[in-house]
């Protein structure tokens, strides 16, 4: 019990110290966040057979209970957790996807989805290793409207929730939304994003 509530009691300190103005605590929150992510998905993947999805927005949601608890820090915290987490889920799914592709190579070309909140565990790697690539690339361009795709795609938080976190309107996280999925199906080409998302969903 002891161990469980350790993380737990750092992550609220933590939530606690940026609420009061210590942005320099947010860089503690990612290690946490991340070593707790990636022994659910470990633990997840174990329990499933082979060809089962791997669902982002579950493992997100089960991380934020285990390491908040019941008490709800309301949106001024929950926002810096979520955005931890989505960068959290990139890097275990690169890195597994990076694994992946290094053991093999080739594969299907399926499409990357940006608007499913099951990630594909079988996907071929080297999309969701372009995929990271093409995220990089947007930040550099423009930082909010990649942020807002980590949290849509990584943490599985809906349209509202996304702008809620970010501190921007439903319509502004709408526009940023789409014109993202468009810049990323160019930069992708044909292993890009497909289908059409639910705008308030």
């Amino acid at each position: 019990m002891a161990d469980h509530d350790q993380p737990t009691h750092q992550v609220t300190r933590i939530l606690e110290a940026i609420q009061g103005g210590d942005l320099k605590a947010a860089d503690e929150l990612l290690p946490i966040v991340y070593d707790e992510l990636r022994r659910l998905a470990a633990r997840r993947l174990s329990q499933e057979k082979p060809g089962q999805t791997l669902q982002a927005t579950a493992l997100v949601h089960e991380a934020y209970i285990r390491l908040v608890g019941s008490r709800d820090p309301g949106w001024a915290n929950r926002r810096h957790f979520f955005m931890a987490a989505a960068e959290a889920m990139r890097r275990i799914l690169v890195d597994r996807a990076r694994r992946k592709a290094s053991a093999r190579h080739g594969g299907g070309r399926n499409r990357v989805l940006l608007d499913e909140e099951a990630l594909e565990v079988n996907d071929p790697p080297e999309q969701m290793v372009a995929l990271n690539d093409a995220l990089d690339k947007l930040a550099a361009e423009d930082g909010p409207k990649a942020e807002l795709v980590k949290l849509r795609y990584f943490a599985g938080l809906t349209i509202p929730e996304v702008a809620t976190a970010m501190g921007i309107s439903l319509t502004t996280a709408k526009r940023y939304w789409f014109y993202s999925r468009a810049w990323l199906m160019r930069e992708l080409g044909p292993r890009g994003p497909r289908g059409d998302p639910t705008p308030d969903a």
